[in-house]
C-alpha cells in the first residue's frame, strides 16, 4: 500500500507532540495538527467549545443525500513518568526490534523504509490512541489514490480529554445533537482480541471513581510512643476494603450484581469468543483468576470493584516510623448497562456505613473526630455509562461484512469490552448504534511506560479502516 511509508512519517510527527490533557498548551498544538491534517484531506473542521478542551468535528460530505457515519477518535494520552521509559523521551519516537532475550533495541528511524511487521514504535499514545488517527488519515489517502468514495458521508469527532474521563463530553453532545447526528457510530480504539485477529466489540463498560479515606490522629504520631495506643487508619482501611470482596474476588456488597442476568443465548455468544486461560496465566504470571464468573467474557459482563491505588504514611526511601494520620484508597468501578452508577455508589456507601463508619463527603471536624471512632470520607465521580449494541443488527452485519471482505476471515466478535470509552452520551443522546473496531496489539502497554504499537497491526489497521470506508451501508 503506497500510503504506508508516508503514514509512518505523519505518525511520527503526531506522536512527537506531548498530549497530556492536564497541559492545555500541549493540547492546543494537537488541535492545530489535527485540524490541518483533516482540512488537507478535504474535511471541514469546527471546534465544539466545552468547559475544558474543545472537541473537534471534521466533516466531509460525498453525497447531497446519504446516510452518515460518525467516527470517534481520541487524541490525548496518559501522563508520563519519563524515568520508567527505556528511551530518551516518551514523546521522542523510537523504532525498536525485539532481541532473543525479550528486550527491545532501538534502531535508526530510517530503517522503517524496509520495516518488519514485528518491529514496534514506542511512544506515548502509539496505541492509545494516536495510531488509529493516522491509520484513518492514511485510509482516506488510499481512497483518494484509488479514486473511490464511500457511499455515505463522514463525520469525525476528536476528543482531547478522554484520559481525564471526558468530563465535558456529555453536555457537549446534548448541546450539539443536530450537528453530531449520524446513522451509525464506529469507534477506532483499543486492542484486538488476544489472538490478534480482526475484531469487533459491541459494547464497553462505563466507569465511575471513588476516593475513600479513613482517619487516625490529626497528625502522624511516633510509632514508639503511640504504636499500641493511637488507632492506625491503615488497618481500618484494610479491614474495610477486605470486607468488600471474598477471597475469590467476588463482591460481597449486598445487591452489587443484581440486574445482570446471562441467559443461555448470551452465554453461547460469549463462549464463541476464543479464550486461552493457560496462556493468559503465563502472560500475567498468575496462578488463578477471580471467580466472578465461569470465564473471562462472562466476568466482564458484571460491574467491577477495583482498588487502583492506596496510600498511607510514607514508603520506600521516605519510610518513617509513625502512626499515619490517614489512609486512602482510590477505587474504580466499571459499569454495565443494566446497573446505574448512582446505585452502585450508593451500595458501596451503605456497606461502609454498615461496617460502623460515619461517612462524610469532606474532612471531619474536630468534634466529629472526638465523637466517632470510625470515620470515612467518600467522594465519587461518574465519568460515563456503559453501552451495548446488537451483534447481528444492521451496524453489526455491515461491519462483519467489511472485515470479512478485507481479511477473508470472519472477525472475532466480543459482546463487551472490559475497558471504558466515553460513547454512552452519543448512544443515548443521538440514539445511534455504536461498535468499536479495535486495531492495535494487546501487549501495547497502554497507560503504562513503554507504550508501543506493532507495525503489522498499524498496517492492518489502515487496511481495516479502508475496508469499512469502502463497504456499502
Amino acid at each position: 500500500m503506497q500510503e504506508v511509508q508516508s503514514s509512518f512519517e505523519q505518525f511520527k510527527a503526531l506522536l512527537s507532540i506531548p498530549n497530556d490533557a492536564n497541559y492545555p498548551e500541549d493540547i492546543a498544538q494537537n488541535i492545530n495538527w489535527i485540524e490541518s491534517a483533516f482540512e488537507a484531506r478535504g474535511f471541514s473542521t469546527v471546534q465544539i467549545e466545552t468547559e475544558g478542551a474543545p472537541l473537534v468535528l471534521a466533516q466531509r460530505n460525498f453525497h447531497k443525500k446519504a446516510s452518515t457515519l460518525l467516527v470517534y477518535l481520541q487524541v490525548d494520552g496518559q501522563p508520563v513518568d519519563s524515568s520508567r521509559w527505556f528511551q530518551e523521551n516518551p514523546y521522542k519516537v523510537a523504532l525498536k526490534a525485539q532481541n532473543s532475550d525479550g528486550s527491545w533495541s532501538e534502531m535508526p528511524w530510517e530503517n522503517i523504509k524496509n520495516y518488519d511487521p514485528e518491529w514496534r514504535i514506542f511512544a506515548r499514545s502509539a496505541s492509545d490512541a494516536k495510531g488509529p488517527i493516522t491509520m484513518f488519515l492514511s485510509a482516506v489517502d488510499a481512497l483518494e489514490r484509488l479514486k473511490m468514495i464511500p457511499d455515505f458521508n463522514l463525520k469525525v469527532i476528536l476528543d482531547f480529554e478522554e484520559e481525564l474521563g471526558s468530563p465535558n463530553l456529555p453536555a457537549a453532545v446534548l448541546r450539539n445533537k443536530e450537528l453530531l447526528q449520524a446513522d451509525r457510530l464506529v469507534i477506532f480504539d483499543g486492542p484486538r482480541h488476544r489472538l490478534n485477529k480482526p475484531t469487533l466489540t459491541f459494547g464497553a463498560r462505563g466507569i465511575s471513581t471513588i476516593q475513600l479515606t479513613t482517619y487516625g490522629p490529626i497528625v502522624p504520631q511516633h510509632s514508639g510512643h503511640f504504636g499500641n495506643y493511637a488507632p492506625n487508619p491503615a488497618f481500618k482501611l484494610a479491614r474495610l476494603l477486605s470486607s468488600m470482596k471474598d477471597e475469590e474476588g467476588r463482591v460481597l456488597i449486598e445487591g452489587y450484581y443484581d440486574g445482570v442476568v446471562l441467559d443461555e443465548e448470551t452465554k453461547k455468544i460469549l463462549a464463541q469468543t476464543p479464550q486461552d486461560d493457560e496462556l493468559l496465566k503465563e502472560v500475567l504470571q498468575l496462578a488463578v483468576f477471580d471467580k466472578v464468573a465461569d470465564n473471562y467474557q462472562e466476568a466482564i459482563q458484571y460491574p467491577s470493584l477495583n482498588i487502583r491505588g492506596m496510600q498511607s504514611g510514607w514508603i520506600n526511601e521516605e519510610v518513617r516510623t509513625i502512626v499515619p494520620a490517614w489512609a486512602r484508597a482510590e477505587i474504580d468501578v466499571r459499569l454495565v448497562k443494566e446497573i446505574s452508577a448512582e446505585r452502585l455508589i450508593g451500595l458501596i456507601q451503605k456497606h461502609v456505613e454498615d461496617q460502623g463508619f460515619l461517612v462524610l463527603d469532606r474532612e471531619p471536624t474536630k468534634e466529629e473526630r472526638k465523637t466517632h471512632k470510625n470515620i470515612a470520607s467518600m467522594t465519587s465521580e461518574i465519568s460515563y455509562q456503559s453501552f451495548r449494541t446488537d451483534l447481528n443488527g444492521p451496524t453489526g452485519k455491515w461491519l462483519q461484512s467489511a472485515l470479512f471482505r478485507g481479511f477473508e476471515e470472519k472477525p472475532i466478535l466480543q459482546r463487551m469490552s472490559g475497558g471504558s470509552i466515553p460513547i454512552a452520551p452519543f448512544v443515548n443522546a443521538l440514539n445511534v448504534p455504536a461498535v468499536t473496531v479495535p486495531t492495535v496489539n494487546r501487549d501495547n502497554n497502554q497507560h503504562s511506560p513503554n507504550e508501543n504499537i506493532r507495525l503489522g497491526n498499524y498496517v492492518e489497521g489502515i487496511k481495516t479502516i479502508l475496508a469499512i470506508l469502502t463497504e456499502p451501508f
